[in-house]
């Protein structure tokens, strides 16, 4: 595949491959990371040779799929825009990515979502989402409130999602004011939505059905320009 930017996962820097006296990838800032590769560019070829690696690593190390969460259907005018993985082909893939961009449901300009599956402790999902931390349990603690129910809010969680044919509820975590944050889990991982700008969140509470790509790849799947978001540049 042509065209992978690889940065660490918890804060997007520089990270340095294994050598003869480490054996795992590093960044300065964070110490062992599992790599974050980011096809920078998207296709259908890409994104099918993303699946297939991710696959194959996979298979090779025995570790469990991390899916690929994507809307399907996309919204209308939207686009599948960028496709990210962590982890490398000795300790396996440990989270993926996806970014999609549409026409903002509120206000008149573009929007962006990213949609991200990790096991606990890589740390992907709260850089994205501008969160401390690298799990977002504590976060959704808070959004849950002391009684265990969402502050501010006596019924249920603030946005509902149809994840791999299963309803899976996401609860909306405190994020920088450009963005809207949203947390949970499906199949064992943690999984969120991150909406650029924040009332592009919006689009959660309407019928959203994420789909695993791993599974199956939508040929009528639309491809946009890279998104600026799946490295935190924007």
């Amino acid at each position: 595949m042509v065209g992978v930017a690889v940065s660490c996962p918890r804060c997007g820097g520089p990270v340095r491959p294994p050598d003869l006296m480490h054996t795992e990838w590093r960044c300065d800032d964070d110490g062992p990371v599992p790599p974050l590769h980011m096809a920078e560019h998207v296709s259908a070829d890409i994104v099918a040779s993303v699946l297939a690696t991710v696959g194959k690593a996979q298979e090779d190390t025995g570790r469990p799929q991390v899916p690929a969460w994507c809307p399907w259907p996309l919204p209308p005018g939207w686009t599948m825009t960028g496709v990210a993985w962590a982890g490398d082909d000795r300790t396996g893939v440990r989270a993926t990515a996806v970014a999609c961009s549409g026409p903002s449901p509120l206000r008149d300009g573009p929007a962006d979502l990213v949609f991200v599956a990790e096991e606990p402790g890589i740390g992907l999902g709260n850089y994205l989402g501008g969160l401390p931390g690298l799990d977002p349990g504590a976060l959704i603690a808070d959004a849950l409130g002391d009684e265990g129910l969402p502050a501010g809010d006596h019924g249920g969680p603030h946005a509902k999602i149809k994840v791999g044919g299963h309803p899976s509820p996401l609860w909306s975590v405190k994020s920088p004011e450009d963005r809207s944050a949203y947390a949970g889990e499906a199949r064992g991982m943690w999984l969120y939505a991150i909406a650029w700008p924040a009332s592009a969140g919006y689009l959660l509470a309407e019928h959203v059905v994420l789909h695993d790509l791993s599974e199956w790849l939508p040929p009528e799947l639309v491809y946009g320009a890279p998104s600026p978001y799946l490295q935190g540049r924007a």
